[in-house]
């Protein structure tokens, strides 16, 4: 089937994956446990983390993702070293037949995200079928670019949306990434991993599937939620080919948000040298600011933050000893400082901190140390620096609010965001080695 020029298709493929206990008996490690060998993404994964994971568990993906620079002329070529063993020892196998896989998360609090997981077929640059929602930095794409390169191969999926559609109007692949689950059928993997997150992953061989999945995205497009770095190494790849190849593809994970709407947590920030009540004295010409009532920890302050949010724009800065509430930003303030951009755009918290806030605080967004969805944790890493410093707490956004930006062409302030729940690294690998992969059924 041909699904035109910059479509929306998400191949088959045969996915490379962990074998089971008995595959890793073969490197003396009979207590293999799938749980502990898959990851987080690589861009979650620190020193600290890493060596705790392949501690308790030495064959976790990490290893691939994630090598530290030991023991090998560099990174890269341990992990293809390492990749070329785990293949030829039988820890990782490449499944009999191509397939595009249903794969379901369910997290501790009851958030289920259901998806596809298949090789992307990279649109024309400009088609608008597959959009970013952040700017990227060059470091960490040709990092990815010469990961990818060395072990010719995609190990973790990115992570896109997009809208399938409500009621009678739902399209077929949201209804494929449905099917196993609701019929019952035997999961290829079904585990939980320590964050309490609950996998299963089932595979979708039949080739009439395969079609009805490429005529529904056909005429649909995508926002990138998570992988700006590894889409956009993605396209390094495929740009150094002479003529059609493997490159054209990348592993990806789509997700009908519709159907399974993302949990978006906010990305805090830590701003070193900033006195905390200096910088709420220094907004109050351009927003109105409240102190918090004493004893509101990080954890009220966010409930109070997330509510003030409903209204517009709104931050929070403090430290230990307390925090103010920055909301009511004067329109003609971000007009001034951000008149390039929408009013959706300056509508975003992140927008007001990048363009009005830090240019008034004289600090700049490079200097900020980023902390995931824990306000606890950003007040935690303030008060522990020698000198002052300010925690300064963002509310989420909503994926309307990032669809209204990317749709005008436009895209947020990094970080801006952190979509979830994440696919987790180690379910389904794309090897471009052995046995070529036919990625037509579904053209």
């Amino acid at each position: 089937m041909d699904t035109g020029e910059g479509a929306l298709e998400l191949a088959p493929l045969r996915g490379l994956r962990y074998a089971g206990a008995d595959a890793s008996a073969l490197i003396d490690s009979p207590d293999f446990n799938l749980a502990l060998a898959l990851s987080p993404p690589y861009d979650l994964v620190d020193a600290a983390s890493y060596a705790r994971m392949t501690r308790v568990e030495p064959l976790n993906a990490a290893r691939l993702t994630a090598p530290p620079a030991v023991d090998w002329p560099d990174r890269y070529t341990g992990a293809a070293r390492t990749l070329r063993r785990w293949v030829g020892e039988g820890v990782l196998v490449r499944d009999p037949s191509p397939a595009v896989y249903a794969y379901e998360q369910t997290t501790p609090g009851g958030l289920r995200q259901r998806g596809l997981i298949g090789l992307l077929r990279l649109p024309p640059p400009g088609s608008g079928a597959v959009r970013p929602h952040e700017a990227i930095s060059e470091e960490p794409v040709l990092d990815r670019a010469r990961l990818m390169a060395a072990t010719r191969a995609n190990l973790e999926p990115i992570l896109l949306l997009y809208r399938g559609g409500r009621g009678a109007e739902r399209g077929a692949a949201s209804q494929a990434a449905d099917d196993p689950a609701e019929k019952g059928d035997e999961p290829l993997v079904d585990t939980v991993t320590g964050d309490g997150v609950t996998h299963r992953l089932w595979a979708l061989t039949d080739t009439r599937t395969h079609a009805r999945i490429a005529r529904d995205l056909a005429g649909r497009t995508a926002l990138i939620a998570d992988g700006h770095h590894r889409y956009a190494a993605y396209r390094r790849l495929q740009a150094r080919q002479c003529g059609p190849g493997p490159w054209d593809l990348g592993l990806a994970l789509l997700v009908d948000s519709e159907a399974s709407p993302p949990r978006l947590g906010p990305i805090h920030r830590v701003l070193p040298g900033l006195d905390p009540r200096a910088a709420a004295e220094a907004v109050r010409a351009h927003a109105r600011v409240r102190e918090l009532p004493g004893g509101t920890g990080p954890a009220g302050a966010a409930r109070l933050l997330a509510e003030a949010a409903r209204s517009g724009p709104a931050l929070a800065v403090g430290d230990g000893r307390g925090f103010a509430l920055i909301d009511q930003v004067s329109p003609e303030a971000m007009r001034a400082a951000a008149p390039d951009r929408s009013e959706d755009w300056r509508g975003m918290a992140s927008a007001v901190l990048e363009r009005l806030l830090l240019p008034l605080w004289r600090t700049g967004a490079e200097e900020a140390e980023l902390v995931h969805d824990d306000p606890a944790e950003a007040v935690r890493r303030a008060d522990a620096r020698p000198g002052p410093a300010s925690a300064v707490l963002l509310p989420a956004l909503r994926v309307e609010d990032v669809y209204a930006v990317t749709a005008r062409g436009e895209l947020t302030p990094r970080k801006s965001t952190s979509f979830g729940p994440k696919p987790r690294t180690g379910l389904v690998l794309r090897s471009l080695e052995s046995v070529p992969e036919r990625t037509d059924e579904a053209r």
